[in-house]
């Protein structure tokens, strides 16, 4: 029954002869048209007019038929003078173009949900790390993740600033615990860790800035951990360009761990020293490290000051303490605007001595070296001694940053 409605569907199947008399057999209808009285002589060729016929109505100036009321009809000899067309394979085939209509719509609706998934590739370096929340590589040893420099990510040269910079080694950092699985309920900190109260802390950073990514431009940041004597950590990063793998930054870090309840440093407990181990890369620095000591500075050997600094309640992470790249701009605070403008950021070394609260006000010291400030444009290299310190002279941070003439820049307008 199935088969013979799918088939009458596309091949329709005349009706029974038996079904249908010929005119002036019976006086069958055909439809609704009565053929009864209409005995027309054989072969007369002409057209019958019934003797009652009226004029069929009209609505709205359309004729309309009524039923029983067709008054002209064609005789027979007419009639077997027109046969039927005989069936072939042709006049049996299905109506293509409805059939064709059907297969366009269905095309039609499924090309719009593709479209809908919006799978159109984007740059190849993007398809890398599409989603921007990196991945694990190197044997489960390295984490990866790439960054696009946004426009409020830069400065008035276009190019990035250190503290875009210092923010996405932060961020690895963090997702590399993430991703591997080992973070606890605090910040960085693993289960064993958030068990004892314990959080990491930076006490030494190292940077050098190769090249300065700009606007628009992907970078891929790898990082990875290693053993620092018995009670401490190395964290390692490297930043090229995601197009061409140029270098641009090598950074290296050392962290220890301290109770974040008495805020005293403290060795590394056996079960937690058993949750990192299996992440330690056995690899060398990725910065040879700068072992020159850090300078001391006063009122006496500054040459500029800032005073007055104090965090806002957004400089503060989840640990309550002041975040470590908060530090780097609050060092800069004091560097003279002549190098800002003149000089770019070529490399930096920090030591963490103190950390500050929200309620902390700090001051600022710079002392720069080795050029002629009335002449930076062509100084050549600089050197500057930091120091940041707490009102009563406490340590906070010291630093000693090195410093580049910057390459001439265009000047750009702003977005009205």
């Amino acid at each position: 029954m199935v088969a013979t409605s799918a088939t009458s569907s596309f091949f329709p199947v005349p009706s029974s002869s038996s079904s249908l008399d010929p005119i002036g057999k019976g006086g069958n209808k055909i439809g609704s048209t009565n053929f009864a009285g209409l005995n027309s002589p054989p072969n007369s060729g002409r057209m019958k007019v019934k003797p009652n016929a009226q004029a069929p109505p009209k609505i709205n100036g359309k004729k309309v038929g009524l039923p029983g009321s067709v008054d002209i009809v064609r005789t027979d000899t007419e009639t077997s003078s027109h046969p039927p067309a005989p069936r072939t394979f042709i006049n049996q085939l299905p109506d293509w173009s409805m059939l064709l209509a059907a297969i366009t719509t269905i095309f039609l609706a499924a090309e719009k949900q593709w479209m809908m998934l919006d799978w159109k590739p984007r740059r190849s370096d993007m398809l890398m790390d599409p989603f921007g929340l990196g991945r694990i590589v190197q044997d489960g040893l390295v984490f990866r993740q790439n960054f696009s420099i946004r426009s409020y990510e830069i400065g008035a040269d276009r190019a990035a600033s250190i503290e875009t910079v210092m923010n996405h080694l932060q961020e690895t950092a963090l997702n590399h615990v993430k991703t591997a699985g080992l973070l606890g309920d605090g910040f960085g900190s693993t289960p064993e860790m958030f068990k004892k109260n314990l959080i990491w802390v930076v006490t030494r950073m190292q940077v050098v800035v190769d090249k300065y990514p700009t606007w628009g431009d992907v970078v891929e940041v790898d990082t990875w951990v290693s053993q620092s004597g018995k009670n401490g950590m190395r964290r390692d990063w490297l930043v090229r360009d995601c197009n061409t793998g140029e270098t641009l930054t090598r950074a290296s870090s050392v962290w220890v761990m301290m109770n974040k309840l008495t805020r005293r440093l403290s060795k590394i407990p056996e079960e937690v020293r058993g949750e990192i181990e299996p992440y330690f890369v056995n690899s060398d620095p990725v910065l040879t490290e700068d072992s020159r000591k850090l300078t001391k500075l006063d009122d006496k050997t500054a040459d500029y000051v800032r005073s007055g600094l104090t965090p806002r309640w957004s400089d503060l992470d989840v640990n309550q303490h002041v975040n470590n790249v908060k530090y780097i701009g609050w060092i800069l605070e004091s560097a003279p605007v002549g190098i800002m403008e003149k000089q770019k950021l070529k490399s930096m070394t920090l030591e963490y001595r103190r950390e500050c609260g929200r309620d902390s006000v700090l001051q600022s010291l710079t002392a720069v070296s080795g050029c002629d400030m009335g002449n930076l444009a062509t100084a050549g290299d600089v050197e500057c001694q930091h120091l940041l310190r707490l009102q009563d002279g406490a340590e906070v941070v010291r630093g000693r940053t090195e410093w580049s003439s910057k390459a001439p820049t265009t000047t750009w307008g702003t977005t009205p």
